[in-house]
């Protein structure tokens, strides 16, 4: 099996990397990133990911306060 067609393991990543492919999923994205990558996302798409994961931490943070 080659590196492109193993299934992340969420369980052993980071938590942005992890939140990352959360939100894809989310976004009806993640067959697509598993797929062929996340070199197939759009500009749109890669910085509407981008975003959420922004916010999110915001969010976190002030949470955490």
């Amino acid at each position: 099996m080659s590196k492109k067609d193993e299934k992340p393991d969420l369980h052993n990543m980071s938590k942005e990397e992890r939140m990352k492919y959360e939100i894809a999923e989310e976004l009806g994205l993640l067959d697509r990133v598993l797929e062929n990558g996340w070199k197939t996302l759009s500009a749109k798409e890669t910085g509407r990911i981008g975003g959420l994961m922004t916010r999110r931490k915001r969010q976190e943070k002030k949470a955490a306060e």
